[in-house]
């Protein structure tokens, strides 16, 4: 889960947009919407009753969502069979696969994929896995990836994927939570230059408890567990019958983390899930049969699951499949692939964004881009200068950029603008995807306009929300809905990127901004402490550029750069040298990590999903004096 600090955030904005009156009308006319969409895909059976029944108010029974229910399907099927058979899309290019090293590559066509998802759906079969079972992937971004989640929804299989920078220790807690029956892996792989040995990790997080397959067979080897994924397809049929489920039988569990205690297993659907992502990608990146899109993210997040595996092939679309990283093995990769497969529609993280940024627009210069269209965001918030520079130097002022709003828990975009249809605003997803209805609440519980600080919370659900926690619907009521009966709670504590100081009511993101457009600042980020006079005040971390030392007369300056940008009120109390942010192994910044830095407190919850944990103690200890 991601929790996306919304910057410059109101009410305001997402109640502008014209809507029924009543909640029964948003309901009807919601229904009608997705029944619609539904007429486009594949349905054994049709589904009896409403097509959407909820209950989000803990104090009339136990929390469900239930979508289509009676309806069977296969998302396989839905995905694949559909554009192979029915649309005619079999020579269609399905992924376009770029290697970690330039020059490594492959395609590979819908047909191919088919053949290859039943092979191995076969494969699974043959090791007794069935519908209903958990199986755990913990592989790189190869097509074998997309080929296994694919091969296990076929049969009625959810698989649990797990991103493949986690530890041993991750990696175990999740399987045995799962309580998976095999696990998928790969023997290891470069990331720019460094060799990730995966085989290894998870004989450490096994200790031989488990069936395993493993693409390649250049590793330890242990003939009682372990098996080769190429020697198993050998002589399997491409042939396999897809095992029709019910609309809600799960359909994968991804493991997310709040604030405390261990991580989360969110499941999500089948048939509601499908709708909804084969929808919001349409629509967010007005999908058109000719692009060629590339999301950057990692299939282990929620992000890869959606927008780069069942969004994508939903649609028939062509999609880049990208390995490596953005600066590996020089910062112009990203370009230098935009343009080796025309892509159109581009969409990435603002710590990607902003990383580049530090080298300049040359890089980008390089190549044209000319086949660029739109230009999306996702992960955090992106600051205005970053959005500046994407929407300006990528983008050369002519595509748009949506900058998309949502969680693991959401399963596809609930906040976000739709390309030449709503306003862009840098740093904002305002605008709530068709049927979503948000709110601002107070801890009172009561509904807030205008600028403010609260609880981020959706009134009633969307088809492709998450159903429940794996194995604990009782933490998934106490997590989201318990606090504010009848409400979603968007999981931990929402704080938008506002602060109150001395009565003034303030942004982070504006103050990150001006820190931002010194030329001695790499990134900074910006989180309130508590005040005794003001309210609050002011803790700035800031990463600086190459070769830039921290002193008192950088320090003074920054100060200086705030006040004169945003004005004396918002004078940071603190500014912090921090060489580098905790941030995810996705790249977003742990926000909740340096609140509790700021204010000295040791107990930092979940630590789970940190990239580097050394950043953390040097981060306390390079705490400013007079911060106690």
């Amino acid at each position: 889960m991601y929790l996306h600090t919304l910057q410059t955030f109101t009410t305001m904005d997402f109640f502008t947009i014209p809507k029924p009156k009543t909640d029964l009308m948003i309901r009807s006319v919601m229904y009608r919407f997705w029944g619609d969409i539904a007429k486009d895909f594949y349905w054994k059976s049709k589904h009896t009753g409403q097509f959407l029944d909820y209950n989000f108010d803990v104090t009339k029974g136990e929390i469900y969502i239930k979508c289509m229910e009676g309806a069977t399907t296969n998302i396989c099927y839905n995905v694949l069979d559909r554009n192979v058979h029915e649309r005619k899309l079999g020579d269609k290019v399905a992924f376009y696969w770029e290697g970690n090293e330039p020059g490594d590559m492959m395609k590979v066509t819908y047909r191919e994929l088919l053949q290859q998802v039943c092979q191995f759906a076969n494969v699974l079969k043959s090791q007794e896995v069935k519908k209903g079972d958990r199986v755990s992937i913990y592989m790189p971004m190869v097509v074998e990836l997309v080929v296994a989640m694919l091969a296990c929804v076929r049969i009625g299989a959810v698989h649990s994927i797990v991103f493949a920078g986690f530890s041993a220790e991750s990696l175990c807690d999740r399987i045995l939570n799962s309580q998976c029956s095999l696990l998928i892996t790969a023997d290891g792989f470069y990331r720019g230059d460094k060799l990730i040995n995966l085989k290894v990790i998870a004989d450490d997080a096994l200790q031989k408890f488990l069936p395993v397959c493993v693409w390649f067979r250049q590793v330890p080897w242990n003939p009682e567990v372990d098996q080769c994924w190429h020697s198993l397809l050998s002589g399997v049929s491409d042939e396999c019958e897809p095992e029709w489920c019910d609309s809600e039988d799960p359909l994968f569990i991804l493991y997310t983390s709040g604030s405390t205690g261990k991580p989360k297993g969110v499941l999500h659907t089948v048939s509601g899930y499908m709708l909804y992502v084969a929808t919001t990608f349409k629509l967010v990146f007005d999908y058109q049969p000719d692009d060629v899109y590339w999301c950057t993210a990692d299939i282990g997040w929620i992000t890869g699951h959606s927008y780069i595996t069942y969004g994508p092939l939903a649609n028939g679309a062509t999609s880049v499949l990208f390995e490596g990283l953005p600066t590996y093995p020089d910062v112009s990769r990203m370009w230098e692939i935009v343009d080796k497969y025309q892509v159109t529609k581009f969409y990435t993280a603002p710590t990607a964004i902003r990383l580049l940024m530090k080298y300049g627009s040359e890089p980008v210069q390089k190549y044209n881009r000319e086949s660029l269209k739109v230009l999306g965001t996702v992960g955090e918030p992106i600051n205005p200068e970053a959005w500046q520079w994407y929407y300006s130097v990528v983008g050369e002022k002519r595509c748009p950029v949506v900058d998309t709003f949502w969680q693991t828990e959401t399963g596809g975009h609930v906040l976000t603008p739709l390309p030449a249809a709503t306003p862009m605003k840098p740093g904002s997803a305002t605008f709530p995807f068709f049927g979503v209805v948000p709110a601002i609440l107070n801890e009172s519980g009561e509904e807030l306009e205008g600028p403010c600080e609260g609880y981020l919370v959706f009134k009633q659900p969307w088809p492709g929300v998450m159903r429940t926690v794996y194995g604990n619907h009782q933490r998934f009521e106490t997590t989201y809905f318990q606090k504010f009966p009848g409400y979603y709670v968007t999981g931990d504590e929402y704080r938008t990127n506002m602060y109150s100081l001395s009565g003034h009511l303030l942004s982070t993101a504006e103050v990150e901004s001006a820190l931002g457009e010194h030329a001695a600042v790499a990134e900074a980020a910006v989180v309130s402490r508590l005040h005794p006079v003001k309210g609050e005040s002011l803790y700035c971390f800031v990463t600086l550029t190459d070769g830039v030392g921290f002193n008192h007369t950088l320090e003074a300056e920054l100060k200086k750069q705030v006040r004169e940008k945003i004005g004396a009120i918002a004078t940071p109390d603190f500014i912090q040298n921090a060489p580098s942010l905790p941030k995810t192994r996705s790249g977003k910044i742990m926000r909740r990590v340096l609140r509790k830095i700021a204010r000295n407190e040791r107990d930092l919850g979940d630590l789970s999903t940190l990239a580097d944990s050394s950043v953390i103690e040097q981060l306390f200890l390079n705490r400013c004096c007079g911060a106690v």
